[in-house]
């Protein structure tokens, strides 16, 4: 997949990775220059170095990436490592070039020139203004692929516009369905257009390099916060366009399945997804329900008469515990969960028996552990092979030597 392989312009080898970058990994071939800040295109190349890519992070001489001054909480000796930017730069590598000066443009350009990726979310034209527009770097590494997210798109009536998630999640509907009611827009608790946006590049990434084995040209892949939080409406967005409804916040309840939701109990809280008939009649058999109580008989029922359901179940839920009632839930197959806080799920051991908690070793923290990765690889005989080996956020410019003297010396393989 890498340019490496191809021997030709991009040529370059994440094998070669050096401190601070994986060893191995479904993309263990593939070299990144990642030029973004803030979010959406970190986390789009904290993806691509999970699964194996040499990421090389430029950051500014001057603070670094945004989210490094971004709390509190600041953890270390001196209080200056922001948690933020630990959580959205593992398995990076960091230096920091000053893309005005011309000694640190010749570095770019150098790195561009072994690079399978380039990811930018320049607002629109910044690059070009630079002279570092991607029609030039494409001319000169015609196999580079290139991820350009933005806020609103690169182009239409507000293209170029900037983009934050939370503006972002106003203005492409999410919050309008998030709340407890239509008067209560909510933003969702982590910054999910900018992580949705990420994926969705580093999957356009994906897909980009598999067509570059056939074509021996790399391509743009441009998406948007606006386009990733379009991209999950799903059955709220057909909702719209098919049926002409206009979806609204409405709590902890589904839109269009009953009972599906939140619903008390004596000591708390549970939730249960009754999501066919089938699970219906299990529910009813175990709480002592008449399944064919008026207006309850099927979901497009229950749905219209909600209110009334909610007030049933929780009835029949008013004399349990938690923990009890859960049990009581899981015996008769009823799909149902607790609400955890986040401590409670990094204590889970299911959350642990997942890989999505790793320990690394940080240049100034020692070894901490932070999320880890949410994919797992299996052989055929069902050994898991995933990259068990990953590199802690790094320092501003932790690793300038090392990636300098790589883009300066074609064909090196730095320790």
């Amino acid at each position: 997949m890498s340019a490496a392989s191809a021997g030709s312009a991009g040529a370059g080898s994440a094998s070669a990775a050096g401190a601070g970058t994986p060893s191995a990994g479904p993309l263990a071939d593939v070299v990144v220059v990642d030029l973004s800040r803030a979010l959406a295109g970190p986390h789009a190349t904290m993806m691509l170095g999970d699964l194996g890519a040499r990421v090389i992070k430029v950051e500014t001489p001057k603070g670094g990436d945004d989210t490094r001054g971004w709390g509190p909480p600041f953890v270390g000796e001196d209080g200056d490592v922001s948690t933020y930017f630990l959580s959205t730069n593992r398995n990076k590598q960091s230096v920091a070039l000053d893309l005005k000066d011309a000694g640190d443009r010749d570095v770019l350009l150098a790195l561009v020139d072994r690079a399978d990726v380039l990811v930018e979310n320049f607002r629109t034209g910044v690059l070009e203004r630079l002279g570092l527009g991607i029609a030039e770097l494409q001319q000169r590494n015609p196999r580079l692929v290139v991820l350009s997210i933005t806020g609103f798109g690169h182009d239409g009536p507000e293209g170029g516009r900037a983009g934050y998630d939370q503006i972002a999640q106003g203005e492409a509907g999410l919050m309008s369905l998030t709340g407890s009611g239509p008067d209560d827009p909510q933003r969702v608790g982590v910054p999910i257009a900018d992580m949705l946006a990420g994926m969705y590049g580093a999957y356009g990434v994906v897909a980009a390099l598999h067509e570059r084995d056939r074509t021996g040209i790399g391509t743009v892949v441009r998406t948007s916060l606006l386009a990733a939080v379009v991209g999950v409406h799903t059955f709220q967005g057909t909702r719209w366009t098919v049926a002409g409804e206009v979806g609204k916040a409405q709590g902890n309840h589904h839109p269009s399945i009953s009972p599906y939701g939140l619903f008390h109990c004596r000591d708390g809280v549970v939730q249960i997804a009754v999501g066919s008939e089938g699970l219906w009649l299990r529910l009813c058999s175990a709480f002592d329900i008449d399944p064919a109580t008026e207006g309850m008989a099927t979901n497009p029922q229950r749905v219209g008469n909600r209110e009334a359901v909610i007030a049933l179940v929780e009835e029949k839920f008013a004399t349990w515990d938690a923990e009890d009632l859960l049990a009581r839930l899981a015996e008769a197959g009823v799909p149902a969960g607790k609400v955890r806080s986040i401590d409670d799920v990094y204590r889970w051991e299911q959350t642990a028996s997942q890989g999505l908690l790793v320990d690394v070793d940080h240049a100034t923290l020692g070894t901490v552990t932070i999320p880890g990765p949410p994919l797992r690889f299996f052989d055929g005989a069902g050994t898991e092979v995933t990259k068990s080996d990953h590199a802690a956020p790094p320092l501003l410019d932790e690793h300038g030597d090392v990636v300098r003297a790589w883009a300066s010396e074609p064909g090196s393989d730095p320790a």
